[in-house]
């Protein structure tokens, strides 16, 4: 009597149509992180790469260090 009640378990495409809800969950996981990482992280280094750069002197630089004593080759003034 007890078998009667319970409904008969899903066998055919069973592995098809949990395949279909992970990939589908899998491919929008991926593209939240793929996003959250560009937003995130990506585009805030590339603002502060080009503000940095914008009022950077090589020579300058290469000038303190080379008072500094760091380079071998160019000994200081």
């Amino acid at each position: 009597m007890s078998s009667a009640l319970l409904p008969k378990p899903q066998m055919r495409r069973l592995l098809a149509r949990r395949m279909k809800f992970h990939l589908f969950g899998a491919f929008f996981v991926s593209v939240g992180c793929a996003a959250l990482y560009k937003f995130g992280i990506a585009e805030p280094r590339k603002r502060a790469y080009a503000e940095f750069y914008k009022n950077y002197d090589p020579m300058k630089d290469f000038e303190a260090m080379r008072a500094a004593g760091v380079f071998e080759s160019a000994p200081p003034k």
